[in-house]
């Protein structure tokens, strides 16, 4: 296999590694499995490759699974250091980066899990779980806008890696328009984030309407 191979849906977790793959310039072949969190042949593709059945998943030219976007996103910019995709070791935005990597994957983006499926977890309180799920995302953004400085990128002067978990999320609820209204700075990161040269086509694919 010549190309990544990442499994994916349109506007969903995939829309992360897909447009690190383009700032990065790697090839990759994108396997829709829109479906796949219903049962049926298409979950059954995504879980022969991954046992989680989530989206991303990427295959490695040669053949390793990266399964979180956390790790997809310090690979590919460890792979290729001369894109910028984050800081490299002994610069000192690594460790600020990696802080906010972490955040975003294991604070704001396991809301989305929990909030999209309540049935799974709580079948006879899913309409409570959503609204606290959704009070609780709205104070973790307010959060991030508070720790922010003033850009224009989240550190600083340069994009990262971040700035594409900002633009991406940012299109999920509560969306650009809550964003406006109460995270301004947030809200001017996710809109440059959508037309950085690097990412804008994917972004476009993803999100053809800006939410």
């Amino acid at each position: 296999m010549k190309n990544w191979c990442l499994f994916g849906v349109r506007g969903w977790g995939s829309s992360l590694a897909e447009a690190m793959l383009e700032w990065v310039k790697e090839p990759y072949d994108f396997v829709d499995v829109e479906g796949f969190d219903r049962p049926g042949p298409t979950r059954d593709r995504l879980l022969a490759v991954n046992p989680l059945a989530r989206v991303p998943t990427l295959i490695a030219p040669g053949g390793q699974v990266l399964t979180e976007s956390a790790a997809i996103a310090i690979h590919l910019a460890e792979l290729r250091p001369e894109a910028g995709l984050a800081p490299m070791p002994g610069d000192r935005l690594r460790a600020p980066f990696l802080n906010r990597l972490l955040w975003f994957v294991s604070a704001l983006y396991p809301t989305f899990t929990y909030r999209d499926y309540p049935e799974r977890w709580a079948p006879d309180a899913a309409e409570q779980l959503v609204a606290r799920i959704d009070a609780y995302r709205q104070s973790l953004w307010r959060q991030f806008e508070a720790d922010v400085g003033e850009g224009p990128w989240v550190l600083g002067k340069k994009a990262s890696a971040l700035d594409v978990y900002v633009g991406v999320m940012s299109h999920w609820r509560p969306r650009r328009a809550w964003l406006k209204r109460n995270c301004t700075r947030l809200h001017a990161i996710a809109e440059r984030a959508d037309d950085l040269p690097a990412i804008a086509a994917s972004m476009r694919r993803n999100f053809p309407r800006r939410s």
